[in-house]
């Protein structure tokens, strides 16, 4: 996992629930925590665009149902701005469900538009991702 080289926003807190883009199995995902994230006290963790996080399964197939994951984030609505200048935003937020920590994912697929920044840091999404913005 590398840096990410935009000022991305961090806009998907804990508690909040966003559609899984892949064909693992998933459907709907609630965010539990954001790995690798410090707040002060009393603040609720956030993600956006490219950070790992531990989510559990709300609808999808049975067996998938109530179980943990790790996700990565690779859409989110609210806008961000990359180092050119340029402000991205996306229709939805969605993630991608993963394997392992490592960033190997679980589908073999991945539908709608992925951020650049996400493939970027994670380079078992850039194997699957059909468009990259």
């Amino acid at each position: 996992m590398k840096a990410s080289k935009s000022n991305i926003t961090r806009a998907l807190q804990v508690h909040t629930e966003l559609e899984a883009c892949d064909n693992s199995g998933a459907k709907i995902l609630h965010i539990i925590a954001v790995r690798g994230h410090k707040t002060g006290k009393g603040r609720r963790s956030a993600a956006g665009v490219g950070d790992l996080v531990t989510a559990v399964v709300k609808i999808g197939i049975p067996s998938m149902r109530k179980q943990k994951v790790y996700a990565i984030i690779v859409r989110q609505k609210k806008e961000y701005r990359r180092h050119d200048g340029m402000r991205v935003k996306f229709e939805s937020n969605a993630a991608v469900v993963l394997k392992d920590e490592k960033g190997n994912p679980k589908g073999t697929f991945i539908k709608g538009p992925v951020a650049k920044e996400a493939v970027e840091r994670w380079s078992g999404i850039a194997k699957i991702a059909s468009i990259v913005v």
